[in-house]
């Protein structure tokens, strides 16, 4: 929860006062329509096309096979970034390990074990307007009781075939996100909680210029 006042008691606001981006989530399942009226407010979100319509498409995996090869995909290559990280990076370095150590096995450090996976879709040209769909996403899921998060990581699945292939990833489209859904667990063992709280960012009044 936000410690922000939300002077105007409205709830959109509320929402993204309290949004914050989730890496623990409960095995519980998402119900399917709460995920489809997650899905429908990013299909809200503003954007320009030549086509005159929306330019993005989402892909929903829950299926636990595609999730593993989604996780055997994408963290090899977390593994190589942070190890590059190590020397330059040392304090991200140290707070991404205390993470990953706080997490049981199998490890995953891109999906969260999250139960539901949503990949936005996008031509590159369109990136604009694929963030903004993920922004109402987050927000609508926070409205809804959900968790989210946004991981980078997870869009780097391009060294496997099978799984562009199953994602219909065409050469101008990129990933965008993806976003994980599912309900934040309520009592996070101490260990995860303490490594989560290194990687929380803080948050400063906006800088403001008045003309």
């Amino acid at each position: 929860m936000s410690d922000k006042k939300n002077d105007f008691n409205n709830p959109v606001i509320e929402a993204i006062y309290n949004r914050r981006s989730v890496r623990d989530f409960q095995e519980k399942p998402v119900p399917k329509n709460l995920i489809k009226a997650v899905i429908d407010a990013g299909n809200q979100a503003p954007f320009t096309s030549e086509k005159l319509t929306q330019p993005w498409r989402f892909v929903v995996v829950t299926d636990l096979d595609f999730k593993n090869t989604l996780v055997q995909t994408a963290v090899p290559v977390w593994k190589r970034s942070l190890d590059g990280m190590k020397d330059f990076m040392p304090e991200i370095y140290d707070s991404a390990m205390k993470l990953y150590d706080s997490l049981d096995d199998p490890k995953d450090m891109v999906y969260y074990s999250a139960p539901v996976i949503i990949f936005v879709i996008a031509p590159s040209r369109n990136n604009t307007c694929a963030a903004l769909a993920c922004e109402n996403m987050m927000i609508a899921a926070t409205s809804l009781g959900l968790g989210s998060c946004y991981v980078g990581f997870g869009a780097m699945v391009g060294g496997n075939p099978d799984v562009m292939k199953s994602l219909e990833i065409s050469d101008d489209e990129r990933i965008f996100g993806p976003i994980l859904l599912g309900y934040r667990k309520k009592d996070s063992e101490a260990k995860i909680a303490k490594g989560l709280a290194h990687l929380a960012p803080v948050k400063k009044d906006p800088v403001v210029k008045w003309i």
